[in-house]
């Protein structure tokens, strides 16, 4: 049985997917994992989707999870979380943002928004659901919301043993540092 274990992040450009993957695969790196990262950008600088896929463990072969292997979801949009649902193993679990960013054809109105996204999602897997965005606003800083959907993968996960403040401070301008660590704790504080 292997020990590598997989984890997607999916969202919508702008949202700081990659930023979260890079912080997470830095500390993951650091503590002496093999880890191995794909990422797809679609037409994120348009508002498109994004996925990371990160493979973590004593030694990775591939980049790619395929349907059906993530540990994890970390879906940054809920609509995100309902698309990527077939790529979680079956006692895989999802951290979800409860956040809504219509895509295209929504805002044209010619589809709704679907309703009971995170009721469907609840009913099959173990989810952990919180308004990040509005967590990140409290803070006083919007864009700090991948750093706490960042600190809930690390809980989920149970990720601790790794100083993800020192990560923080090596991949965050200086600037930003305290309140991304907060961010991160907070984020921490909801699984």
């Amino acid at each position: 049985m292997s020990d590598v274990k997989n984890i997607l992040l999916v969202g919508v450009g702008g949202q700081g997917t990659i930023l979260a993957s890079e912080i997470l695969s830095t500390g993951l790196m650091e503590a002496g994992y093999d880890v191995k990262m794909s990422e797809i950008h679609g037409m994120s600088q348009r508002g498109g989707n994004v996925s990371t896929q990160i493979r973590f463990g004593k030694k990775v072969n591939a980049p790619i999870i395929g349907k059906g292997e993530a540990d994890l979801v970390v879906a940054f949009e809920k609509m995100e979380a309902l698309r990527w649902i077939e790529y979680v193993k079956k006692d895989g679990k999802m951290v979800i943002n409860d956040y809504e960013i219509p895509s295209a054809p929504i805002q044209m109105g010619l589809v709704p928004y679907p309703d009971g996204i995170l009721e469907e999602l609840a009913g099959k897997l173990k989810t952990y659901v919180f308004k990040a965005s509005e967590i990140a606003e409290k803070l006083g800083n919007s864009k700090t919301m991948n750093i706490v959907l960042l600190g809930a993968l690390v809980k989920a996960m149970d990720l601790p043993d790794i100083n993800w403040e020192e990560i923080l401070r090596k991949k965050v301008k200086p600037a930003f540092v305290d309140i991304n660590i907060e961010a991160f704790r907070l984020g921490q504080a909801q699984v």
